[in-house]
């Protein structure tokens, strides 16, 4: 770090605090790869710094943030290539997140399966990731909702969680039958013992007894990706995303995913009905009685 902070300064012409404002960016960035198994930063690659600035999203910075803080990676890859410690730069194929409304890949169910599918739950923690994996796709939350969720909140006899979202605004949402009988197992069990003699509201806790971090989520949600061989980029946002395509494809109304998502405006849900509209043209190419598809089906049952 002393090393490019020297070249920003000699090569780049940058002052003191904006050398600084490099500094605790690169470190963020340092620390993300660790927990994604790239020890080394020469290592990364394109697809790792996508994956960080999905983060960067999901941590709640605006495009403008995260904008910089692609800048600071940029630069410092640059570096690296400089002085021969990388042949290749990873961000040279990255845009800059200017128009990122386009709504991630949603799961498909099956793969949902096999996600949830994923901890082991012969151990303490991987109860609690199993919980917190279905708390997360039952309810739709954000990953800060997730993680700042308090117990005291969680209606276990109603099947409803009181959730507070961007704004402190408040929402309650219904709690799946599945999630609820994990998330009791986790309380029941294991919870008790990651508090040991301390105390805190928050529902899903770290092994040192704490409100699990937002990096904690992700490298959970990493691992159990990987375990469960999706290959396709999983966010936490994904399994948002997820919930609410689901709900839509099973027919669910417009305004009730608006009001589980806790969006303001309708216009904010409705960007899901374009994903939603790739389901329906299928169905439509299937079940027409002028799609070709339809003829070909009705003949083989025909026959």
């Amino acid at each position: 770090m002393e090393d490019f902070s020297a070249w920003l300064t000699t090569e780049r012409g940058l002052a003191p605090n904006t050398i600084q404002a490099y500094e605790n960016d690169i470190g963020k960035y340092l620390e993300f790869l660790i927990a994604e198994g790239k020890d080394r930063a020469y290592r990364a690659e394109p697809a790792d710094v996508h994956s960080y600035l999905a983060f960067l999203s999901e941590c709640g910075l605006a495009p403008s943030s995260i904008r910089r803080n692609l800048s600071s990676v940029r630069a410092f890859h640059r570096y690296l290539v400089s002085e021969q410690v990388s042949q290749t730069d990873p961000t040279d194929t990255v845009a800059q997140p200017r128009a990122w409304r386009r709504v991630p890949k949603a799961l498909t169910i099956r793969d949902i399966e096999m996600l949830l599918a994923a901890p082991d739950t012969s151990r303490p923690l991987g109860v609690r990731d199993k919980a917190m994996l279905e708390f997360a796709y039952a309810t739709g939350m954000r990953v800060s909702e997730v993680i700042g969720f308090r117990l005291a909140d969680l209606n276990f006899n109603a099947a409803t969680a009181r959730c507070f979202g961007k704004g402190s605004r408040e929402r309650v949402v219904p709690v799946g039958e599945m999630a609820l009988r994990w998330v009791r197992i986790y309380v029941d069990t294991v919870r008790p013992e990651l508090l040991r003699d301390k105390s805190s509201d928050a529902l899903f806790l770290n092994w040192r007894g704490r409100a699990l971090s937002r990096m904690g989520f992700y490298k959970i949600l990493g691992a159990c990706v990987k375990t469960a061989g999706i290959r396709a980029p999983v966010t936490p946002h994904v399994l948002r995303h997820s919930f609410a395509t689901h709900l839509l494809e099973g027919g669910a109304d417009l305004r009730a995913v608006q009001q589980m998502l806790g969006h303001r405006n309708i216009s904010t849900t409705q960007i899901y009905t374009k994903v939603d509209m790739e389901h329906l043209i299928e169905v439509h190419r299937l079940y027409h009685p002028r799609e070709k598809n339809h003829s070909t089906l009705t003949k083989s049952k025909v026959g």
